[in-house]
């Protein structure tokens, strides 16, 4: 069974996206840490790319700040090293199909099955497309967690059934941000998801206040939050670790007595 699956075991799911070196991979750490402690379910960890398609201004800028300060993907994983000392919560990594590409798939996804990274989001990665790295995942055992958005519409059950990990479910059309008001027919999605799989889904993209988390929630099996989290670290940079902790405990009490 996918280690992914623990983090749904306790009720709804509050899952923690955080750039990896924005602004520095010390800060990164003692974020994740001060995150797990504060009830995040699953980390997803953000290796920066230059040209990040689905992602909004907040994180575009994480990106480039990431970037700018000279992270590497080697880099990211050797800090990954470190805090899975302590850290046992399920992980996935969030980058773009480039930035495997150009370690090498191969070398890539060992190297993340030996630092103990549960998942892979690829987010500019087309379902049609996935062969490319479906194979090298399974021989790693790194589930290849797919994506559903709004446009799916006919796609949704073939997506589901096939999917591995857990299925992250868009709000909304366009890219990563906070959202006053997410308009999205989301219970029709899940409806389909349903019934073609007995794999847990979380809802993410727009997601920033407790009141969002607690309706996302009741919707799917979990909350996925990153602008807003982001948002802090761009705000207090060295010092946002304890901002972002407060945060991700407001945000799982909102959905910790839901069903």
């Amino acid at each position: 069974m996918s280690k992914i699956r623990r983090a749904f075991e306790n009720g709804k799911a509050f899952i923690a996206f955080i750039t990896c070196g924005d602004p520095d991979l010390e800060t990164t750490a003692e974020t994740v840490r001060e995150a797990v402690r504060n009830g995040a379910d699953l980390i997803e960890l953000g290796i920066p790319f230059s040209d990040p398609t689905a992602e909004g201004p907040v994180i575009q800028g994480a990106n480039l700040r990431a970037l700018k300060g000279g992270v590497t993907t080697d880099q990211i994983f050797s800090f990954v090293e470190e805090l899975r000392r302590d850290v046992t919560i399920p992980m996935v990594f969030m980058t773009y199909a480039n930035v495997v590409f150009s370690y090498g798939t191969e070398r890539f996804l060992s190297a993340c099955a030996t630092l103990g990274m549960d998942g892979l989001i690829l987010p500019d990665l087309p379902f049609e497309e996935k062969e490319e790295f479906l194979p090298l995942c399974r021989q790693y055992g790194v589930d290849l967690i797919s994506l559903i958005a709004p446009t799916s519409e006919n796609r949704i059950a073939m997506i589901a059934k096939e999917a591995e990990g857990f299925l992250y479910i868009v709000s909304s059309l366009g890219v990563t941000g906070t959202r006053s008001e997410i308009k999205t027919d989301l219970a029709s999605i899940v409806k389909v998801v349903r019934e073609h799989t007995d794999l847990p889904c979380a809802i993410g993209f727009g997601i920033s206040t407790p009141e969002q988390a607690r309706n996302m929630a009741s919707l799917s099996d979990g909350a996925i939050v990153g602008s807003a989290i982001i948002k802090l670290l761009e705000k207090h940079g060295k010092d946002a670790p304890n901002y972002v902790g407060e945060y991700v405990r407001s945000m799982k009490n909102a959905i910790r007595q839901m069903p």
